[in-house]
């Protein structure tokens, strides 16, 4: 079993780390016969629904990893050795998962393995693109300087998932109360409506019908509904985590409007940033463009980006490389990049790219966020008028025929 533990040393100093022992008796006596005072002592070995719980309540949140991105730049730029580094955000960081994500982090790279690698391993915590982006930067030298752009990059992600959620959290309950509102009147009112017109023998309107029979189906069958539906979102999410699945998520969001531009613009920003800082640490082009493929975060651009690098080995200029892709690469990106290729600053024509792409993303973000809530009070309102309809309707026709007799 491993068993995680605070304990001090002799000279007073705070260390925190993992031990492996079949107990949680054995585990205080190995700690203690290295004359250590433990302050505290738990197992980390959490099965089943225990474990599903565990990391539901103790997730790392956006704005954790932002503040641990941040704290592991400053304390590099300063020079700290990096084990020394990672040692003080551990006591740093009060967020469990991470903590102990850190802890392993540091573990493996005191067994010898680079910081990417260290990190790629603690998945759970630290994306793909976080990682390959940290391996772009082991590989120029500027480990401090990409541990910056990733805590900016963090920031912004952060700061866009806050305006959505803000925006979204009045039409979501309002959602809630429809779906609340039509389950009882589909199992409930509308039932007792429908014998009403029976007795009296007249005919409901269409969507009155369909909406009893709906929820009939639904009194009845609820728990088929709730494991058909809990059966096909597993097996979607499955689905999902497999190379061909994210492959055809990722062309499939490309393509759905409105958000295949934003999608496109925030890649082509990730993209100018990432080789910039390659170029920027003297790697070769091409090389540059397999690394930064990695870093995009989206299948569809990796493959289009190896493609190019392919194509850079046989003496293509990387902005023939993009006009061709014109699809997912607008023609100002090649238009820059011909220009920093002519006049020998690529990088700074790169940098420009991601300066003005990212502008443009967050100008997009802006008027999306400030759409989605009228969209979504125009949709809701619709829904409940729809529903109010198939109420009044049979009621009035109803009261039309009973008057009539």
């Amino acid at each position: 079993m491993k068993f995680r533990y605070q304990a001090r040393t002799q000279s007073g100093e705070l260390q925190v780390g993992f031990v492996e022992a079949p107990n949680k008796k054995t585990a205080i006596g190995i700690l203690t016969s290295h004359n250590l005072f433990i302050l505290s002592i738990t197992d980390t070995e959490r099965k089943g629904l225990d474990n599903q719980l565990y990391l539901l309540v103790n997730h790392v949140k956006g704005k954790d990893l932002m503040v641990f991105t941040r704290q592991f730049a400053t304390l590099l730029e300063a020079k700290v050795p990096l084990g020394d580094a990672l040692r003080t955000l551990i006591r740093q960081t009060r967020n469990p998962v991470l903590q102990e994500a850190i802890i392993n982090v540091g573990e493996d790279v005191s067994s010898g393995l680079s910081l990417s690698q260290a990190m790629g391993k603690q998945s759970a915590v630290f994306s793909e693109f976080y990682v390959n982006m940290l391996q772009s930067g082991e590989v120029t030298g500027r480990v401090e300087e990409v541990m910056g752009f990733l805590a900016d990059y963090i920031e912004r992600n952060v700061s866009l998932a806050g305006r959505v959620r803000n925006a979204l959290i009045y039409p979501f309950i309002m959602v809630i109360l429809f779906i609340v509102v039509g389950v009882i009147m589909g199992t409930i009112v509308l039932p007792q409506l429908g014998s009403a017109f029976e007795q009296v023998g007249a005919q409901l309107p269409f969507i009155t019908q369909w909406l009893i029979v709906g929820g009939k189906f639904t009194a009845n069958w609820w728990w088929i509904i709730l494991m058909a539906l809990s059966v096909f979102i597993i097996s979607i999410l499955d689905y999902l985590r497999t190379p061909e699945g994210r492959t055809v998520y990722d062309e499939f969001v490309l393509r759905i409007p409105v958000f295949n531009t934003l999608l496109k613009e925030m890649y082509v920003s990730r993209f100018a940033e990432s080789l910039a800082v390659l170029i920027r640490g003297g790697v070769p082009i091409a090389q540059a463009m397999e690394v930064t493929s990695r870093t995009i975060g989206s299948r569809v651009y990796e493959e289009i980006l190896r493609k190019a690098a392919d194509s850079l080995r046989k003496g293509e200029l990387l902005s023939q490389a993009l006009f061709r892709e014109y699809e997912y690469f607008p023609q100002l990106v090649g238009q820059m990049v011909a220009v920093g290729e002519s006049t020998g600053k690529l990088e700074d024509m790169l940098l420009r790219v991601s300066s003005f792409y990212s502008r443009e993303v967050d100008d997009a973000v802006d008027n999306l966020v400030e759409a989605i809530q009228p969209i979504m009070m125009i949709v809701i309102g619709g829904l409940v008028g729809l529903l109010f309809a198939s109420i009044l309707i049979p009621i009035y026709s109803l009261v039309s025929v009973i008057g009539q007799q």
